[in-house]
């Protein structure tokens, strides 16, 4: 079987463990809530309806409609229990961040959007719990359905006009990032991928005894048997992907992160693009982005999406 063919079939075997297909998703419908003046951009806050009919908030910043179009980012929010909080963290950012990535992004003329995922912000009810249990019952996951939204929102940027298909990327933070390796291999429409404080091989993790730290929303039933989460990972090969973490983080434990590693170095070495995939390790880093990850993470979409290279051709 070839390689293209071999992604495909294991693809759908990660859809079909989710419940959920995922890089076909788009959202029913879309209201603009609000729209502010921000720097010389456009702030709206958005309204989706999800394929199963429930509300989605995303806060969408961009330089309008005219503009000549720019690359975008997806920007997938962190859990860290605090349910109270969702969208907002693209603008205001979280402690575990080096500051908010909204106005980062924006300076270097990149858009972005972040969906409020399932149990938080305005969504917290029902829980993080009872939505998981539903969903397992159902023959689903909470996780699928969050990666369905999270492509539907690609769907949404690839459809703007002010927006460059070709140079949409993923970022996120602790469960953020799962959300953004997950989505990198799931959806090629993707072209760089930004995955920060959370990637460790999960057999490392449970024989270790050190998987209880994850919450359920990311239980997605067989998954050890199919894939790890290196081999997982790699399926974005060889689209460029930026792998953030810390050997004092309690999410990656140096030999689940080690595992993890070597399973994608060799995914991108198959396909000859191994300069496509970076690592930022800090040694003594926890479970937060210190200022040098922020510069590593920025520094490689900068190059990934373009903006460089437009910037060298400017000048």
């Amino acid at each position: 079987m070839q390689r293209g063919a071999t992604t495909m079939a294991m693809r759908e075997r990660l859809e079909a463990a989710l419940g959920l297909a995922v890089s076909s998703a788009r959202f029913a419908g879309c209201e603009l809530v609000s729209r502010q003046a921000q720097g010389g951009w456009w702030r709206d806050e958005l309204s989706f309806l999800s394929a199963s009919g429930e509300t989605v908030p995303g806060l969408f910043l961009h330089p309008g409609e005219e503009a000549r179009p720019v690359p975008a980012v997806l920007y997938c929010h962190a859990h860290g229990n605090r349910y109270e909080h969702g969208m907002e963290e693209l603008e205001l950012g979280r402690p575990a961040l080096a500051g908010p990535y909204g106005s980062s992004l924006a300076q270097l003329g990149i858009a972005s959007l972040c969906l409020e995922m399932p149990c938080f912000g305005t969504r917290q009810v029902p829980g993080e719990q009872a939505r998981a249990k539903a969903h397992l019952w159902a023959g689903s996951t909470l996780f699928g359905q969050m990666l369905h939204e999270l492509a539907a929102g690609v769907s949404f940027l690839a459809d703007q006009p002010q927006i460059d298909g070709g140079r949409i990327a993923v970022l996120g933070f602790s469960m953020g990032s799962t959300h953004a390796f997950w989505l990198a291999a799931l959806d090629e429409r993707l072209a760089a991928g930004v995955a920060l404080c959370s990637f460790a091989d999960l057999a490392t993790l449970i024989a270790q005894g050190a998987h209880d730290g994850h919450g359920i929303y990311m239980m997605v039933p067989g998954l050890t048997a199919v894939l790890s989460t290196g081999e997982l990972a790699g399926l974005a090969a060889p689209r460029a992907l930026f792998i953030g973490a810390g050997l004092a983080d309690w999410s990656t434990p140096p030999q689940a992160l080690q595992v993890a590693r070597k399973a994608l170095e060799e995914a991108y070495a198959a396909q000859g693009a191994g300069h496509r995939l970076q690592f930022h390790v800090e040694p003594q880093g926890g479970h937060q982005e210190t200022p040098a990850m922020r510069a590593a993470a920025l520094g490689f979409l900068a190059d990934q999406l373009g903006i460089k290279a437009a910037l060298r051709a400017a000048s």
